[in-house]
């Protein structure tokens, strides 16, 4: 089952739990009690999130960034909270393919873009971005991983299609923008076209854009039991094995932002790649990083070219 199905059935048994609440409650002259009930059916993730955040924050030690405060935590928690019932609510469940891939004719000499999601999502997920790259213009390919618990490198042939793709039609090697369990994919993907190419990230790509990445693990992966969620688990075998197989060279090619509000990714310092660009972006949640100024247009500026000098 894809993770839109699955998502659609949640929906839908959470619309019908609450037309059951209210349909009993309502009649009994009980409104408080409908409303209440109404409230906590509605954002189950709500209470869920909170523990993250709280636990993200007491696990914040010897960290090199100073630990969030109460008020952006507070901040950050209820925006995953909105954004918990748009994105997984509505946008990957059911507008999955609302925004086609970009790849028209006289993208030839312009360098697109391949977008990676993360761990239970989809395409959806990228629905904005992907809005604003057309109306600027520029090509993409955005990719719905799958199935969603299978191994991270099961999925290096589907993002090895997408950049093929992408580069067929402009003739240029794309910019990979991937955002949490993505950029692990992205680099499974690298280790798994090494063999062909002395630097995979300078020859087959235009650069690499973590977002949000475990780069090495997550505290919170323990509590998973998928082949994926066991190896992004802090110290992994897989991870291990993963950098073993790495160039050191590679890691320039990153850029890779993060956040110490990572409710989901987390130490900090789990989100770093050693060697790449790193770059800070404070107060911003897991999926709310994704809509940061910073990030989007880190990756437009790299899509424009220079202005040319008289």
């Amino acid at each position: 089952m894809t993770v839109a199905r699955l998502q659609q059935a949640l929906v839908l048994a959470i619309l019908a739990a609450l037309a059951l609440w209210n349909a009993w409650w309502w009649p009994r002259g009980q409104p408080v009690v409908a409303l209440l009930g109404s409230l906590l059916l509605a954002l189950p993730h709500a209470p869920v999130l909170a523990l993250e955040f709280w636990l993200m924050r007491r696990l914040h030690r010897d960290q090199a960034v100073p630990r969030a405060r109460p008020g952006a935590l507070l901040r950050a928690w209820w925006h995953e909270v909105a954004c918990g019932v748009a994105v997984f609510g509505w946008r990957q469940p059911f507008r999955s393919r609302a925004e086609p891939d970009h790849l028209e004719a006289g993208a030839q000499g312009r360098t697109a873009v391949v977008l990676v999601h993360g761990f239970m999502c989809n395409r959806a997920m990228w629905n904005p971005w992907m809005r604003r790259l057309r109306a600027a213009g520029h090509p993409f390919v955005a990719v719905t991983l799958g199935p969603p618990w299978a191994p991270i490198e099961h999925h290096a042939p589907a993002l090895q299609q997408a950049v093929q793709r992408a580069r067929q039609a402009t003739g240029r090697p794309p910019l990979v923008v991937a955002h949490s369990m993505g950029g692990l994919v992205v680099r499974a993907w690298l280790r798994s076209i090494a063999a062909l190419h002395a630097d995979p990230v300078a020859e087959c790509t235009a650069g690499i854009v973590t977002i949000a990445t475990p780069h090495g693990g997550t505290w919170l992966a323990r509590f998973g039991r998928a082949a994926n969620a066991r190896q992004m688990r802090l110290g992994s075998a897989w991870l291990a094995e993963l950098q073993a197989a790495e160039r050191p060279a590679w890691a320039a090619g990153f850029t890779c932002f993060h956040s110490n509000c990572d409710n989901v990714v987390f130490p900090v310092s789990a989100a770093v790649l050693p060697g790449a660009d790193n770059r800070l972006v404070p107060g911003m949640a897991h999926v709310q990083l994704l809509g940061h100024p910073a990030v989007l247009g880190e990756v437009l500026r790299r899509l424009t070219p220079p202005p040319c000098r008289s």
